[in-house]
Protein backbone atom coordinates (compact mmCIF):
# COMPACT_ATOMS: atom_id res chain seq x y z
CA UNK A 1 0.00 0.00 0.00
CA UNK A 2 1.42 3.36 -1.04
CA UNK A 3 1.32 5.94 1.51
CA UNK A 4 2.15 9.65 0.13
CA UNK A 5 2.27 11.47 3.31
CA UNK A 6 5.39 12.52 5.10
CA UNK A 7 6.41 9.95 7.81
CA UNK A 8 5.00 9.39 10.76
CA UNK A 9 4.94 7.47 14.01
CA UNK A 10 3.33 3.73 13.60
CA UNK A 11 0.10 4.19 15.64
CA UNK A 12 0.38 2.28 19.15
CA UNK A 13 -3.05 0.23 18.65
CA UNK A 14 -2.08 -2.94 17.75
CA UNK A 15 -3.66 -3.46 13.77
CA UNK A 16 -5.53 -6.22 14.33
CA UNK A 17 -8.44 -7.28 16.28
CA UNK A 18 -6.57 -7.55 19.75
CA UNK A 19 -6.48 -3.83 19.78
CA UNK A 20 -7.85 -2.46 23.24
CA UNK A 21 -11.41 -1.63 23.86
CA UNK A 22 -11.31 1.54 26.00
CA UNK A 23 -11.92 3.85 22.64
CA UNK A 24 -13.02 1.82 19.97
CA UNK A 25 -14.02 2.78 16.40
CA UNK A 26 -17.84 2.34 16.19
CA UNK A 27 -17.49 0.54 12.62
CA UNK A 28 -15.16 -2.72 11.97
CA UNK A 29 -13.15 -3.82 9.05
CA UNK A 30 -12.02 -7.18 7.37
CA UNK A 31 -8.91 -7.62 5.10
CA UNK A 32 -8.36 -10.65 3.53
CA UNK A 33 -5.05 -11.04 1.76
CA UNK A 34 -2.41 -13.97 1.45
CA UNK A 35 0.16 -11.45 2.18
CA UNK A 36 1.22 -10.53 5.64
CA UNK A 37 3.38 -7.71 4.48
CA UNK A 38 -0.30 -6.53 2.77
CA UNK A 39 -2.29 -7.42 5.99
CA UNK A 40 0.14 -5.12 8.20
CA UNK A 41 0.30 -2.35 5.91
CA UNK A 42 -3.43 -1.78 5.98
CA UNK A 43 -4.16 -2.09 9.15
CA UNK A 44 -1.60 0.04 10.26
CA UNK A 45 -3.39 3.00 7.82
CA UNK A 46 -6.62 2.70 8.91
CA UNK A 47 -6.45 1.22 12.58
CA UNK A 48 -6.94 4.33 14.18
CA UNK A 49 -10.03 5.06 12.26
CA UNK A 50 -11.65 1.40 12.42
CA UNK A 51 -11.82 -1.76 14.57
CA UNK A 52 -9.60 -4.61 11.54
CA UNK A 53 -9.34 -7.82 11.84
CA UNK A 54 -7.46 -9.73 9.30
CA UNK A 55 -7.64 -12.47 7.61
CA UNK A 56 -5.04 -14.80 5.46
CA UNK A 57 -7.63 -16.67 2.94
CA UNK A 58 -11.20 -17.19 2.32
CA UNK A 59 -11.64 -20.36 4.97
CA UNK A 60 -9.86 -18.16 7.86
CA UNK A 61 -12.41 -14.84 6.84
CA UNK A 62 -15.50 -17.01 6.99
CA UNK A 63 -14.51 -18.10 10.41
CA UNK A 64 -14.07 -14.60 11.97
CA UNK A 65 -17.32 -13.98 10.22
CA UNK A 66 -19.07 -16.80 12.32
CA UNK A 67 -17.63 -15.31 15.26
CA UNK A 68 -17.90 -11.20 14.54
CA UNK A 69 -20.32 -11.07 12.02
CA UNK A 70 -22.65 -8.46 13.29
CA UNK A 71 -20.07 -6.53 13.87
CA UNK A 72 -18.52 -6.17 10.28
CA UNK A 73 -19.06 -3.65 8.20
CA UNK A 74 -16.80 -4.09 5.26
CA UNK A 75 -15.08 -6.25 3.96
CA UNK A 76 -11.76 -5.87 1.73
CA UNK A 77 -10.67 -8.63 -0.47
CA UNK A 78 -7.74 -9.31 -2.57
CA UNK A 79 -8.52 -11.55 -5.17
CA UNK A 80 -5.60 -13.71 -6.41
CA UNK A 81 -5.25 -16.23 -3.18
CA UNK A 82 -3.85 -19.60 -3.00
CA UNK A 83 -7.34 -22.18 -3.28
CA UNK A 84 -10.14 -20.09 -2.93
CA UNK A 85 -10.01 -16.74 -4.55
CA UNK A 86 -11.79 -13.30 -3.70
CA UNK A 87 -14.61 -13.99 -5.76
CA UNK A 88 -15.54 -17.11 -4.36
CA UNK A 89 -15.25 -15.14 -0.93
CA UNK A 90 -17.40 -12.28 -1.93
CA UNK A 91 -20.36 -14.74 -3.12
CA UNK A 92 -20.55 -16.44 -0.16
CA UNK A 93 -20.38 -13.53 1.63
CA UNK A 94 -23.18 -11.96 -0.07
CA UNK A 95 -25.26 -15.01 0.31
CA UNK A 96 -24.84 -15.20 4.18
CA UNK A 97 -24.13 -10.91 5.47
CA UNK A 98 -25.46 -9.04 2.62
CA UNK A 99 -25.56 -6.26 4.80
CA UNK A 100 -21.72 -6.14 4.95
CA UNK A 101 -20.27 -3.87 1.76
CA UNK A 102 -17.88 -5.59 -0.33
CA UNK A 103 -14.93 -4.03 -1.64
CA UNK A 104 -12.43 -5.82 -4.20
CA UNK A 105 -8.48 -5.53 -4.32
CA UNK A 106 -6.95 -6.79 -7.55
CA UNK A 107 -3.70 -5.92 -9.88
CA UNK A 108 -4.75 -4.29 -12.98
CA UNK A 109 -4.03 -6.87 -15.05
CA UNK A 110 -6.78 -8.40 -13.86
CA UNK A 111 -9.27 -5.67 -14.41
CA UNK A 112 -11.08 -6.20 -17.38
CA UNK A 113 -11.25 -9.99 -17.07
CA UNK A 114 -12.59 -8.89 -13.48
CA UNK A 115 -15.24 -6.60 -14.60
CA UNK A 116 -16.63 -8.95 -17.55
CA UNK A 117 -16.50 -12.08 -14.71
CA UNK A 118 -18.30 -10.38 -11.98
CA UNK A 119 -21.58 -8.72 -11.12
CA UNK A 120 -20.15 -5.19 -10.23
CA UNK A 121 -23.35 -4.38 -8.37
CA UNK A 122 -22.81 -6.71 -5.77
CA UNK A 123 -19.77 -4.94 -5.06
CA UNK A 124 -19.02 -1.48 -3.98
CA UNK A 125 -15.47 -0.79 -5.37
CA UNK A 126 -13.01 -2.12 -6.89
CA UNK A 127 -9.72 -0.96 -6.08
CA UNK A 128 -6.44 -1.41 -7.89
CA UNK A 129 -2.94 -2.05 -6.86
CA UNK A 130 -0.60 -0.88 -5.30
CA UNK A 131 -3.39 0.62 -2.81
CA UNK A 132 -2.68 4.34 -2.04
CA UNK A 133 -3.60 5.39 1.63
CA UNK A 134 -5.64 8.32 0.48
CA UNK A 135 -7.42 6.16 -1.70
CA UNK A 136 -8.76 3.50 0.60
CA UNK A 137 -9.53 5.85 3.56
CA UNK A 138 -11.61 8.03 1.40
CA UNK A 139 -13.23 4.42 -0.11
CA UNK A 140 -13.61 3.09 3.26
CA UNK A 141 -15.64 6.25 4.47
CA UNK A 142 -18.07 6.13 1.49
CA UNK A 143 -18.16 2.36 2.31
CA UNK A 144 -18.93 2.61 5.82
CA UNK A 145 -21.68 5.47 4.93
CA UNK A 146 -23.60 2.99 3.06
CA UNK A 147 -23.54 0.57 5.45
CA UNK A 148 -24.80 2.97 8.32
CA UNK A 149 -27.30 4.24 5.68
CA UNK A 150 -28.58 0.18 4.99
CA UNK A 151 -28.88 0.11 8.96
CA UNK A 152 -30.80 2.96 9.31
CA UNK A 153 -33.19 1.83 6.65
CA UNK A 154 -33.18 -1.97 8.47
CA UNK A 155 -33.91 -0.06 11.61
CA UNK A 156 -36.84 1.90 10.11
CA UNK A 157 -38.25 -1.28 8.82
CA UNK A 158 -38.10 -2.75 12.18
CA UNK A 159 -39.86 -0.28 13.62
CA UNK A 160 -42.41 -0.43 11.05
CA UNK A 161 -42.86 -4.11 11.70
CA UNK A 162 -43.26 -3.14 15.30
CA UNK A 163 -45.80 -0.93 15.17
CA UNK A 164 -48.12 -2.88 12.70
CA UNK A 165 -47.69 -5.92 15.11
CA UNK A 166 -48.21 -3.15 17.63
CA UNK A 167 -51.17 -1.58 15.80
CA UNK A 168 -52.79 -5.84 15.17
CA UNK A 169 -52.84 -5.90 18.74
CA UNK A 170 -54.38 -2.42 19.57
CA UNK A 171 -57.30 -3.68 17.61
CA UNK A 172 -57.89 -7.48 18.46
CA UNK A 173 -57.64 -6.02 22.36
CA UNK A 174 -61.21 -4.09 21.34
CA UNK A 175 -62.47 -6.23 19.14
CA UNK A 176 -62.03 -9.18 21.48
CA UNK A 177 -64.04 -7.34 23.64
CA UNK A 178 -66.85 -5.94 21.40
CA UNK A 179 -67.10 -10.18 20.45
CA UNK A 180 -67.57 -10.65 24.20
CA UNK A 181 -70.60 -8.44 24.38
CA UNK A 182 -72.13 -9.33 21.20
CA UNK A 183 -72.32 -13.08 21.98
CA UNK A 184 -73.74 -11.65 25.29
CA UNK A 185 -76.40 -9.91 23.82
CA UNK A 186 -76.81 -12.41 21.19
CA UNK A 187 -77.58 -15.22 24.16
CA UNK A 188 -80.07 -13.19 25.93
CA UNK A 189 -82.02 -11.67 23.03
CA UNK A 190 -84.92 -13.80 23.60
CA UNK A 191 -85.05 -13.83 27.22
CA UNK A 192 -87.16 -11.40 29.47
CA UNK A 193 -85.50 -8.46 30.81
CA UNK A 194 -85.43 -7.26 34.43
CA UNK A 195 -84.41 -3.41 35.04
CA UNK A 196 -81.02 -4.24 36.07
CA UNK A 197 -80.66 -6.51 32.99
CA UNK A 198 -81.79 -4.20 30.69
CA UNK A 199 -79.15 -1.92 32.25
CA UNK A 200 -76.59 -4.81 31.79
CA UNK A 201 -77.12 -5.22 28.11
CA UNK A 202 -77.29 -1.05 27.87
CA UNK A 203 -73.37 -1.19 29.12
CA UNK A 204 -72.78 -3.62 27.17
CA UNK A 205 -74.26 -2.40 24.10
CA UNK A 206 -72.20 1.00 24.61
CA UNK A 207 -68.89 -0.44 25.52
CA UNK A 208 -69.52 -2.19 21.91
CA UNK A 209 -69.81 0.89 20.32
CA UNK A 210 -67.09 2.84 22.39
CA UNK A 211 -64.24 -0.05 21.46
CA UNK A 212 -65.30 -0.26 17.37
CA UNK A 213 -64.70 3.56 17.66
CA UNK A 214 -61.47 3.72 19.06
CA UNK A 215 -60.64 0.98 16.42
CA UNK A 216 -62.10 2.96 13.73
CA UNK A 217 -60.10 5.61 14.85
CA UNK A 218 -56.88 4.12 14.92
CA UNK A 219 -57.05 2.89 11.74
CA UNK A 220 -58.29 6.30 10.35
CA UNK A 221 -55.18 8.20 12.18
CA UNK A 222 -52.54 5.50 11.06
CA UNK A 223 -53.70 5.93 7.78
CA UNK A 224 -53.18 9.60 7.59
CA UNK A 225 -49.65 9.85 9.31
CA UNK A 226 -48.53 7.18 6.81
CA UNK A 227 -49.48 9.20 3.80
CA UNK A 228 -49.02 12.63 5.11
CA UNK A 229 -45.24 11.71 6.07
CA UNK A 230 -44.75 10.26 2.43
CA UNK A 231 -46.75 6.85 2.22
CA UNK A 232 -44.21 4.01 1.88
CA UNK A 233 -41.18 6.50 1.22
CA UNK A 234 -41.18 7.01 4.90
CA UNK A 235 -40.18 3.41 5.60
CA UNK A 236 -36.68 4.45 3.95
CA UNK A 237 -36.73 7.28 6.01
CA UNK A 238 -36.55 9.41 2.49
CA UNK A 239 -39.82 11.50 3.85
CA UNK A 240 -39.78 11.85 7.70
CA UNK A 241 -41.90 15.07 8.26
CA UNK A 242 -40.96 17.15 11.37
CA UNK A 243 -44.28 17.26 13.92
CA UNK A 244 -43.61 18.91 17.07
CA UNK A 245 -44.87 16.82 19.93
CA UNK A 246 -47.36 19.09 21.63
CA UNK A 247 -48.95 19.13 18.19
CA UNK A 248 -48.81 14.98 18.17
CA UNK A 249 -50.86 15.70 21.68
CA UNK A 250 -52.98 17.80 20.52
CA UNK A 251 -53.93 15.66 17.62
CA UNK A 252 -54.12 13.07 19.96
CA UNK A 253 -56.88 14.54 21.85
CA UNK A 254 -58.84 15.90 18.75
CA UNK A 255 -59.34 11.99 17.64
CA UNK A 256 -59.19 10.31 20.80
CA UNK A 257 -62.78 8.24 20.63
CA UNK A 258 -63.46 9.49 24.01
CA UNK A 259 -66.17 7.91 26.23
CA UNK A 260 -68.66 9.95 28.97
CA UNK A 261 -66.71 12.50 30.44
CA UNK A 262 -63.25 10.86 29.92
CA UNK A 263 -62.05 13.84 27.93
CA UNK A 264 -62.54 16.44 31.09
CA UNK A 265 -60.38 14.22 32.99
CA UNK A 266 -57.29 15.40 30.69
CA UNK A 267 -55.57 18.29 30.87
CA UNK A 268 -52.37 19.13 29.10
CA UNK A 269 -48.94 20.97 30.23
CA UNK A 270 -46.24 21.71 27.79
CA UNK A 271 -42.69 22.91 29.31
CA UNK A 272 -40.88 23.39 25.85
CA UNK A 273 -41.78 21.87 23.09
CA UNK A 274 -39.26 19.67 20.72
CA UNK A 275 -39.23 18.04 17.30
CA UNK A 276 -40.02 14.37 17.17
CA UNK A 277 -37.71 13.15 14.89
CA UNK A 278 -38.55 9.43 15.19
CA UNK A 279 -42.11 8.29 12.66
CA UNK A 280 -44.87 10.20 14.08
CA UNK A 281 -47.13 7.97 13.52
CA UNK A 282 -45.47 5.01 15.41
CA UNK A 283 -45.24 7.62 18.25
CA UNK A 284 -48.99 8.20 17.65
CA UNK A 285 -49.83 5.08 18.44
CA UNK A 286 -47.66 4.64 21.29
CA UNK A 287 -49.06 7.77 22.65
CA UNK A 288 -52.46 6.93 22.02
CA UNK A 289 -52.07 3.32 23.62
CA UNK A 290 -50.25 4.64 26.79
CA UNK A 291 -53.46 7.43 26.97
CA UNK A 292 -56.10 4.29 26.80
CA UNK A 293 -54.11 2.35 29.46
CA UNK A 294 -54.44 5.57 32.01
CA UNK A 295 -58.04 6.43 30.76
CA UNK A 296 -58.78 2.29 31.75
CA UNK A 297 -57.06 2.40 35.20
CA UNK A 298 -58.66 5.93 36.45
CA UNK A 299 -62.55 3.86 36.14
CA UNK A 300 -64.36 3.77 39.24
CA UNK A 301 -62.01 6.78 40.56
CA UNK A 302 -63.36 9.70 42.70
CA UNK A 303 -61.54 12.55 40.74
CA UNK A 304 -59.99 10.92 37.89
CA UNK A 305 -56.97 12.82 36.51
CA UNK A 306 -54.73 12.37 33.73
CA UNK A 307 -52.19 15.49 33.19
CA UNK A 308 -50.08 15.24 29.98
CA UNK A 309 -46.79 16.96 30.14
CA UNK A 310 -44.50 17.69 27.63
CA UNK A 311 -41.18 18.93 28.30
CA UNK A 312 -37.43 19.33 26.79
CA UNK A 313 -35.46 20.10 29.53
CA UNK A 314 -32.77 18.25 30.42
CA UNK A 315 -33.77 15.38 27.78
CA UNK A 316 -36.93 15.62 25.30
CA UNK A 317 -39.58 13.71 27.06
CA UNK A 318 -44.16 13.59 27.01
CA UNK A 319 -45.13 12.12 30.38
CA UNK A 320 -48.64 11.01 31.45
CA UNK A 321 -49.47 11.28 35.05
CA UNK A 322 -52.73 10.05 36.39
CA UNK A 323 -54.12 9.54 39.83
CA UNK A 324 -55.47 6.24 39.58
CA UNK A 325 -54.69 3.43 41.60
CA UNK A 326 -51.30 2.65 40.65
CA UNK A 327 -49.41 -0.87 39.54
CA UNK A 328 -48.18 -3.05 42.39
CA UNK A 329 -44.07 -3.63 42.61
CA UNK A 330 -44.48 -7.17 41.47
CA UNK A 331 -46.38 -6.19 38.75
CA UNK A 332 -44.87 -3.15 37.71
CA UNK A 333 -41.48 -5.66 37.40
CA UNK A 334 -42.23 -7.85 34.87
CA UNK A 335 -44.27 -5.49 32.49
CA UNK A 336 -41.97 -4.94 29.86
CA UNK A 337 -40.59 -8.58 30.19
CA UNK A 338 -43.50 -10.89 29.82
CA UNK A 339 -47.50 -10.69 28.79
CA UNK A 340 -49.03 -9.59 32.32
CA UNK A 341 -52.59 -7.80 32.24
CA UNK A 342 -54.78 -7.26 34.63
CA UNK A 343 -57.64 -6.81 32.12
CA UNK A 344 -57.93 -10.13 30.64
CA UNK A 345 -61.91 -10.02 31.46
CA UNK A 346 -61.84 -7.34 28.36
CA UNK A 347 -59.66 -8.87 26.30
CA UNK A 348 -55.93 -7.59 27.44
CA UNK A 349 -53.02 -9.90 25.95
CA UNK A 350 -50.31 -7.74 28.36
CA UNK A 351 -48.35 -6.93 25.36
CA UNK A 352 -49.03 -3.55 24.60
CA UNK A 353 -46.49 -1.97 27.05
CA UNK A 354 -43.99 -4.50 25.46
CA UNK A 355 -44.72 -3.56 21.97
CA UNK A 356 -44.47 -0.03 23.15
CA UNK A 357 -41.36 -0.40 24.70
CA UNK A 358 -39.34 -1.54 21.42
CA UNK A 359 -41.20 1.16 19.00
CA UNK A 360 -39.34 3.88 21.26
CA UNK A 361 -36.24 1.74 21.66
CA UNK A 362 -36.24 1.24 17.87
CA UNK A 363 -35.03 5.01 17.27
CA UNK A 364 -33.21 5.50 20.67
CA UNK A 365 -35.91 6.03 23.21
CA UNK A 366 -37.71 4.08 25.53
CA UNK A 367 -40.20 4.07 28.52
CA UNK A 368 -39.71 5.09 32.14
CA UNK A 369 -42.32 4.70 34.70
CA UNK A 370 -42.79 5.87 38.57
CA UNK A 371 -45.87 4.58 40.15
CA UNK A 372 -47.12 4.16 43.77
CA UNK A 373 -50.08 1.88 45.49
CA UNK A 374 -52.71 3.97 45.99
CA UNK A 375 -51.96 7.49 44.31
CA UNK A 376 -51.40 6.60 40.58
CA UNK A 377 -49.05 5.97 37.94
CA UNK A 378 -46.54 7.83 35.55
CA UNK A 379 -45.58 6.75 32.35
CA UNK A 380 -42.87 8.81 30.34
CA UNK A 381 -42.21 8.47 27.17
CA UNK A 382 -38.00 9.67 26.20
CA UNK A 383 -36.94 10.48 22.94
CA UNK A 384 -33.49 11.09 22.08
CA UNK A 385 -31.22 13.90 22.60
CA UNK A 386 -28.88 16.00 21.29
CA UNK A 387 -26.64 13.09 21.60
CA UNK A 388 -28.53 10.51 19.40
CA UNK A 389 -29.89 8.31 22.17
CA UNK A 390 -31.58 9.18 25.77
CA UNK A 391 -28.96 9.26 28.67
CA UNK A 392 -28.90 6.32 30.65
CA UNK A 393 -30.52 4.43 28.62
CA UNK A 394 -28.50 1.02 28.86
CA UNK A 395 -28.65 1.32 32.51
CA UNK A 396 -32.74 1.93 32.72
CA UNK A 397 -34.56 -0.56 34.68
CA UNK A 398 -37.40 -2.45 32.21
CA UNK A 399 -40.10 -2.07 34.23
CA UNK A 400 -42.33 0.57 32.96
CA UNK A 401 -45.91 1.20 32.10
CA UNK A 402 -49.34 0.02 32.67
CA UNK A 403 -51.04 -3.18 32.58
CA UNK A 404 -52.60 -4.14 28.72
Amino acid sequence: MTDTRPPTTPPTTPPASTAPAAIQAPFSILFVDDDEMSRNHFARAVGNDYRVHLAQNPDEAMALLRELGPDIAVLVTDFRMPGRDGGHLLREVGDAYPQIVRILVTAYADKDMLLQTFNTGDLFRILEKPLRVESVREVLRQAVARYAERETRQQRLLAMDETLAFLAHELNTPLAAISLFARSVENDVAQEYDPQRQREIGLAATSMLNNAQYCLTLISSFWATVHKSGGPQSATGSAVREVKATRLVATLLDSYPFAGAQREWVDVEARGDFVVHAMPNCVALVLSSLMSNALRALEGCRSPSLRVEVVCEPEPEIRLHDNGPGIAPEVKARLLLDPVTTHAGRGGHGMGMIFCNRIMQSFGGGLRIESTLGEGTTVTMRFPGLRGRVQGGAREEASDGHAA
